[in-house]
């Protein structure tokens, strides 16, 4: 296919497709998704090998977020019964990032939902990021904790931070439909903040809300020109209880061709699978590893993930490699923009996938990653039955273990 060579062709030479190339991706046929995914993977490997990254999330503060983001089972007035609670101790995150590194995480991503960090709430997540560098020698941490004001990130860059998480989501044209209480100015904003403080900025989207193929190729070309060094790809998990709770509008195919679009367009950045992956792309997700670089490992922000040793061996079973904590994620060139501190291992790599204002953050829209097979024999021999193109409401369930429970963790 003419079209996916060229789209190799630019890809190995870092070069922007035209918007009407992109728009081709998505428009492909389900009969040529693997074409898709072989020609988008030769770029992936170009500039990843056959590496993926792990992050893990933890979230330091869940729910009661004043933001109205229609996604979110977090947001104002969600009745959505998830895990409620303030902020953990710098003790208890730090014990829930253990269970990440421990199952072969290289990166931290602390959030918290609440539309930006108040000072006080910074010198909280500056202790934290204290406690867990502390015990955990060579961990990057990530923190996503909303809209940022002057000042907040070179404060948390002072405390260790390696890198900042903030989404934005959709397109600018249909953001005020998804979210009224902030704008996407407000978002790029973040972002810009982030990066001027020498933090690795982390930006993404989420699919699946109803958007049209020119908003996708709108957000993904806004987040090329922003140039973040990570971009988690969330694929929406429509939780009972938010307005968008009946949006079923993606397939295993829509989404890797999604991902394979996202790569064509953001060749040498990490491109993460976040929210959602084992929800819409369910036994396709060992494909989706050809086109992305990064996952999340365990559990998300107010769902549940996929088993954590059911992700390693997903990883090892598809032929690829956990990158170590000593190996540089991002290409050469981009990690030596960014600098010692931030753009080598990892800080280059964000670490979040999430809209992260909303009170979502890194990995996932908010209410968190998905509901993977967590069930007994027989729920899973029911979900078996389900018809493709039916809502799988049976892979999301809200998380009841980890941090905020008294349970031990996903990881």
């Amino acid at each position: 296919m003419d079209l996916l060579n060229t789209l190799v062709d630019k890809g190995l030479r870092r070069e922007l497709p035209t918007r009407e190339e992109a728009l081709a991706v998505l428009a492909t046929s389900d009969d040529d998704v693997l074409d898709v995914v072989a020609a988008a993977g030769k770029v992936r490997r170009q500039w990843f090998g056959r590496r993926v990254k792990l992050n893990y999330l933890v979230n330091l503060k869940s729910g009661l977020c004043p933001e109205d983001c229609s996604y979110c089972s977090q947001r104002l007035g969600s009745s959505t019964g998830i895990l409620k609670y303030s902020w953990l101790k710098p003790d208890e995150a730090s014990r829930a990032a253990a269970a990440g590194l421990a199952g072969g995480a290289k990166r931290v991503c602390l959030v918290a939902s609440g539309r930006g960090p108040t000072d006080r709430d910074v010198d909280r997540v500056a202790g934290t990021i204290k406690a867990i560098k502390e015990q955990n020698e060579g961990v990057e941490v990530c923190a996503c904790l909303g809209l940022l004001s002057d000042g907040q990130a070179e404060r948390l860059r002072e405390a260790g931070a390696d890198a900042y998480n903030h989404n934005l989501n959709t397109s600018e044209g249909t953001y005020g439909d998804i979210t009224t209480t902030h704008t996407y100015a407000d978002r790029v904003d973040t972002v810009n903040k982030a990066h001027a403080a020498g933090l690795s900025a982390c930006s993404g989207l989420i699919a699946g809300m109803g958007e049209s193929d020119e908003d996708l190729v709108d957000v993904v070309f806004s987040l090329r020109e922003l140039d973040p060094d990570s971009v988690p790809v969330n694929f929406l998990i429509p939780v009972e209880g938010t307005p968008l709770a009946k949006e079923w509008n993606l397939t295993p195919q829509r989404c890797l061709r999604i991902l394979a679009m996202v790569r064509f367009v953001c060749p040498d950045v990490e491109v993460r699978i976040a929210g959602g992956r084992e929800v819409h792309l369910r036994t396709m997700q060992p494909l989706a590893l050809h086109l992305a670089n990064s996952i999340f490992l365990g559990d998300y922000l107010t769902t549940e993930g996929q088993a954590g040793q059911a992700d390693l061996e997903m990883i090892a079973d598809a032929g690829f490699t956990v990158e170590g904590a000593d190996e540089v994620t991002l290409p050469q060139h981009r990690a030596e923009l960014q600098g010692a501190g931030c753009g080598s291992h990892g800080a280059e790599g964000a670490g979040c996938g999430s809209h992260t204002a909303e009170g979502a953050g890194c990995g996932s829209h908010a209410e968190g990653g998905c509901g993977s097979v967590c069930g007994s024999h027989e729920d899973v021999a029911a979900a078996v039955t389900v018809a493709a193109n039916e809502p799988r409401t049976d892979l999301v369930a809200v998380r009841r273990r980890g941090a905020g429970t008294d349970l031990a963790p996903n990881a």
